[in-house]
């Protein structure tokens, strides 16, 4: 037990109400506090009410479809209903104007020479962005018998002494417990909204931290540190350095024609799909200043209240023939009493009020038209409190829900009650320690974002492999980029397959190898070669195997099982010949000129007869290969050859991504390096990225190795990333759906308006729902013109689906870029920096922000 007298002690010493509410114009707050003690974490007031505090963890802004806001409802009314006559429920939203915090403690970010470059140059471009600070309390008041105030004239700020209508009982506070133990369950179990406990230390607060009460009184962030501000009520209200404004919606000619659990919003719809928010959104994180949405329904008892309004009728009809007001008064009270009667309705008081404030005199006027629209958004009529608005502020205390006056509220049923509590939350980061960095769709605040390993052990995935989809113009190639960026910096080996130079910037960034093909400088490799002191495994045995048969082979020859077994002696003997010697060079040449001599004679020894393995149709077919030949670099790489420890690997094949042998072999080769490596290194992250090349290794008959790529990397902690922006494709190609979307629980979209129209015919494909085809249309409808930024949707086994920002730093963007002229511009600083890209990179960006231009 915790006496509030003992926490507030040193408030009450010196803070005062400054108002002409007594003779001497002050009012102690000693003389008017209305709250006892606090006892099992309950909140005790001095007439006998209890009050039950808990923290909500609400569903994210643009998260849910119309029928997930439906069924939320649903559970608010059911949880609402079970709460037993005279108890108050408030709902109690903080909106608080914040600026994110750059970790400046990380590489990179102080201009050390840090690995992590791009991570403390992001840190700083975000360090202060502006954004709403949510957080959502819930308050169950049990209010003693006779204690709720008729109007606001009998509210306890006005009274000197308040005396307590009766005693309490343990029996009543278990009671109590029990029925908030039931409401708990009964909004837990949808699933969509967290509800916990919030305890003593919490409710009073300590010498480091604010409570819930002082933090109401003085307007006080979460983490700010406890202080004492003068409230001042009269001629201007002021709490410390703010200004408040109360708005109110206590009157049933202030109210919306119509309510329901979602509204339009109109910004992300389109001509063909509608886009649905919570119905107070507009209120909540849509209104861009500091504010509290206060939310009260108050359950009332069914046949008092009938009875209540049953004479009310009467007098009415007495009087209608004398006023078309009471006519019309009368019969709505006759509908309310019929739909309660009939439909079985809960009849509740309910008010709502939103208290906006700004520390800028100045900012009031902007303060009042800002929160005037937010609630005309609602249909509702905005009306500012005067008179009134110190009673509503005081009943807003925590645990003082039993003194809102009851002239300030209107008589409804809990189901549309309901409708007028804020329903979701701002973006929140992951948990997760793996992940990406991407920006909430609002402010553009960073979160983490886990798409690979939170939702594998969550179950809304088997397999980390991905698909992402994205015009031209899209972002496609800087997201992509970010992602790589981010997974190398946590420790992933990255394979990247690419057909359009859109890694050659991270891959200087990252130091890693960027194979591409050129005549002068043609792409080579070395599948023979084994490092020192490794041996030659299965893995790599079969490997080999596998390459020397698609050289030889076409795809419609058929390949017998002695021919199989002579290959194998072949690479068996090669390497014994090559340990023997010790100053061979293990590569296709030497196995070439191995096979050509040693091996022809050990299978003349064996009697091994052409048909059985003709060795002669083998070399001629495989002479291309060896030294002097059209491909003779292709297989006799004597450089960069340790790509099992090399984490990021690029190889660039735009130039031959049409040749009918090079890009088949190229692309096998490559795909085995990374099987290869993906069953070596153990407990490592490895991910393999194929670009639109994926349709060249389509039309090379590789389809079946693409559905075992993708089936067999979960299993070896890897995951498959398939890059296309050719809708056309994703809808007529088998290959992409039985290969790559089936297999694929990670879908990443990019903006597609400009394929709206035949968007059912990819929504088909990819077996999106209605509510992802909405989200991935809204994609950049909205977008802030001040900053440069793309959207993506990320959607996660059907389950989890939600639109972000990506917003690079300028150092990214022009690490990242695809633009010709922004390439030059970085080689250009590169080379002025002895090629150190960071360096160039920093230069370029501090030069552009002085122009302006950045």
């Amino acid at each position: 037990m915790i006496p509030l007298v003992v926490v507030f002690s040193i408030v009450m010493a010196v803070l005062f109400l400054r108002s002409r509410l007594s003779d001497d114009g002050f009012v102690s707050l000693d003389e008017s506090f209305p709250l006892w003690k606090v006892e099992n974490d309950c909140i005790l007031a001095k007439n006998g009410d209890i009050t039950v505090c808990f923290r909500l963890t609400l569903p994210e802004i643009f998260s849910l479809s119309g029928a997930e806001y439906a069924a939320l409802h649903g559970h608010w009314v059911k949880a609402i209903g079970i709460l037993p006559a005279g108890t108050t429920l408030h709902k109690q939203d903080w909106f608080q104007e914040a600026g994110y915090k750059a970790d400046f403690e990380q590489d990179g970010i102080a201009g050390n020479d840090g690995d992590d470059f791009i991570s403390g140059c992001r840190e700083r471009f975000f360090h202060e962005r502006p954004y709403l600070q949510h957080e959502s309390l819930l308050f169950i008041t049990w209010t003693a018998g006779g204690s709720r105030p008729g109007n606001s004239a009998a509210s306890n700020l006005l009274k000197k002494s308040i005396v307590p209508k009766g005693a309490l009982d343990n029996k009543r506070m278990q009671e109590l417990l029990e029925t908030v133990g039931k409401f708990q369950k009964l909004l837990s179990d949808s699933g969509l909204i967290q509800i916990k406990r919030v305890f003593s230390p919490e409710i009073t607060g300590g010498p480091d931290k604010p409570g819930l009460l002082e933090r109401y009184l003085f307007l006080l962030k979460e983490n700010d540190r406890p202080v004492l501000k003068d409230i001042l009520l009269k001629p201007d209200w002021k709490i410390g350095a703010a200004f408040p404004e109360l708005f109110t919606l206590a009157d049933v000619e202030q109210l919306p024609a119509g309510c329901g659990p979602v509204m339009d919003y109109t910004k992300y719809a389109t001509d063909k799909t509608r886009f649905s928010v919570g119905f107070a959104a507009p209120v909540g994180l849509l209104l861009p200043v500091n504010h509290v949405y206060n939310q009260y329904i108050r359950i009332l008892d069914t046949s008092t209240t009938l009875k209540r309004l049953e004479g009310k009728r009467k007098r009415l009809q007495s009087l209608s023939a004398y006023s078309r007001e009471n006519s019309i008064a009368k019969d709505a009270t006759a509908d309310y009493l019929n739909e309660a009667i009939g439909d079985n309705r809960l009849p509740v008081k309910a008010h709502f009020n939103l208290l906006a404030w700004t520390e800028n005199r100045d900012g009031l006027k902007p303060l009042r038209g800002n929160v005037a629209a937010a609630i005309s958004h609602l249909g509702a009529v905005p009306y500012q409190e005067s008179a009134g608005a110190p009673q509503i502020w005081w009943a807003g205390l925590p645990g003082n829900e039993g003194a809102m006056p009851e002239n300030e509220c209107f008589d409804t049923f809990v189901e549309q009650a309901s409708c007028f509590l804020n329903m979701e939350t701002a973006y929140r980061s992951s948990d997760s320690p793996f992940g990406i960095r991407l920006g909430d769709r609002l402010s553009g605040l960073p979160v983490h974002v886990d798409i690979s390993d939170e939702p594998m052990k969550k179950g809304m995935i088997t397999n980390r492999n991905k698909i992402v989809v994205g015009g031209s113009g899209s972002g496609k190639s800087m997201f992509m980029n970010h992602l790589l960026r981010s997974y190398v910096s946590q420790g992933a080996h990255c394979i990247v397959v690419d057909v359009g130079h859109s890694y050659e910037g991270l891959c200087e960034l990252l130091d890693g190898y960027y194979f591409t093909y050129t005549d002068e400088e043609p792409i080579s490799f070395n599948p023979f070669y084994i490092p020192e002191g490794a041996l030659l495994d299965t893995e790599k045995k079969e490997s080999i195997k596998t390459l020397l048969v698609a050289l030889w082979k076409q795809g419609d020859e058929t390949f017998r099982r002695s021919e199989y077994v002579a290959i194998s002696n072949a690479l068996s003997g090669y390497y014994t010949f090559l340990k023997s010697t010790g100053t061979v060079f293990p590569c296709f040449d030497s196995f070439y000129e191995y096979l050509q001599t040693a091996f022809v004679r050990e299978l003349q020894n064996d009697g091994v007869k052409d048909r059985d393995f003709d060795i002669d149709n083998f070399l001629y077919v495989l002479r291309p290969y060896y030294k002097g030949g059209e491909f003779d670099y292709l297989l006799n790489a004597r450089e960069n050859l340790d790509v099992m420890s090399q984490p990021f690997i690029v190889f660039e094949l735009d130039n031959v991504k049409d040749h009918p042998i090079l890009f088949p072999v190229i692309t096998l080769i490559i795909m085995e390096m990374f099987i290869s490596k993906m069953r070596k290194l153990k407990g490592v992250r490895k991910v393999i990225v194929i670009e639109e090349a994926w349709k060249a290794i389509a039309r090379s008959g590789m389809a079946e190795f693409m559905k075992y790529l993708y089936k067999t990397v979960r299993k070896y902690y890897g995951e498959a990333v398939t890059v296309t922006q050719e809708i056309d494709d994703i809808i007529s190609s088998p290959i992409i759906k039985e290969a790559i979307i089936n297999n694929a629980d990670c879908k990443i979209l990019l903006d597609m308006k400009k394929f709206q129209n035949k968007f059912e015919a990819i929504q088909e494909v990819l077996g999106m729902s209605n509510k992802g085809r909405d989200l991935v249309l809204s994609i950049n409808r909205a977008n802030d013109p001040d900053r440069r930024y793309r959207e993506v949707y990320i959607e996660l086994g059907n389950q989890l689906m939600k639109v972000y920002r990506y917003e690079p730093s300028p150092e990214e963007f022009y690490a990242y870029s695809t633009e010709e002229t922004d390439k030059l511009k970085v080689k250009r600083y590169t080379e002025k920096f002895g090629g150190d890209i960071k360096k160039g990179l920093a230069a370029l960006v501090a030069d552009m922000k002085s122009e302006g231009t950045a």
